[in-house]
C-alpha cells in the first residue's frame, strides 16, 4: 500500500507554468484525456470517506493507452500539511472491462471527473496541469514533501495557494466566485464547449 500526499492549485496561466516545468527539466511523461469514473455501492464507500475509481487515460491520438483502478482510503492532511490518504492502485489493459466487472459485483457510477492533462515529472514528483469542462485550471503536486517544496519553488505558484483541499472545495469556490456552476463531467456540458479548448 502506497501513502499519497498532495497539494493543489489555481493556475493563472497554465502555459507559463508548462514553461517552468520544462525549463526546469520536467519530462512530459502524458497529455491527453483523463477520465475518471468513481464507484459506490449505495453509500458504502462515501460513508467511511474511501474511494473506488476506475482511471482511463486517452492519449492525444485518441488511443487508450492505459488504465487504472484505484482505491484510496480516508483523507487527512499531515503535519506538515499535505493532503494524506493511503492507496492502491493497479493498471490493466481494458478499463471498461473493470468498470463491467465492478458493475456485476453491484457497484455504480456515482461520479465523472473529465480533464484534459498534462503530466510532468521532475526528479520523481509529479505535476498535473488540468483543463476541466467548465472550473478554473488546476495543478496537483504529488510526491514527497522535499520535491512538492521543489516544483511550487520553481512554479512561481505562491506557496499560500497550494492547498490539500479536495476537487469538490475547488468546484465549490469556483461557483462561489463566477456565479457559474463547475462542471467536471463532459456529459454535463449540454451544447457548451469544454474548457481545455482554450489550453
Amino acid at each position: 500500500m502506497a501513502t499519497e500526499l498532495e497539494l493543489k492549485a489555481v493556475v493563472a496561466d497554465p502555459a507559463a507554468l508548462r514553461q517552468k516545468l520544462d525549463e526546469a527539466g520536467g519530462v512530459l511523461r502524458f497529455h491527453g484525456m483523463m477520465r475518471d469514473r468513481r464507484l459506490d455501492k449505495g453509500s458504502e464507500l462515501t460513508g467511511r470517506d474511501q474511494v473506488l475509481r476506475v482511471r482511463l487515460w486517452a492519449d492525444e491520438d485518441g488511443s487508450q493507452p492505459l488504465a487504472e483502478v484505484a482505491w484510496k482510503g480516508p483523507t487527512s492532511v499531515s503535519p506538515a500539511g499535505y493532503k494524506h490518504r493511503e492507496e492502491l492502485e493497479f493498471n490493466l489493459d481494458d478499463g471498461f472491462a473493470a468498470l463491467r466487472v465492478l458493475e456485476m459485483l453491484g457497484y455504480v457510477v456515482v461520479e465523472a471527473i473529465d480533464r484534459y492533462v498534462e503530466v510532468f515529472e521532475l526528479d520523481g514528483t509529479v505535476a498535473r496541469i488540468e483543463w476541466f469542462p467548465r472550473m478554473d485550471v488546476l495543478v496537483e503536486i504529488e510526491g514527497a514533501p522535499d520535491g512538492i517544496e521543489q516544483v511550487i519553488a520553481l512554479s512561481g505558484l505562491p506557496r499560500e495557494s497550494c492547498l490539500p483541499d479536495s476537487l469538490a472545495a475547488f468546484s465549490q469556490r469556483y461557483s462561489a466566485r463566477t456565479g457559474r456552476p463547475a462542471i467536471l463531467a463532459e456529459a454535463s456540458l449540454g451544447g457548451e464547449a469544454p474548457g481545455w479548448k482554450d489550453q
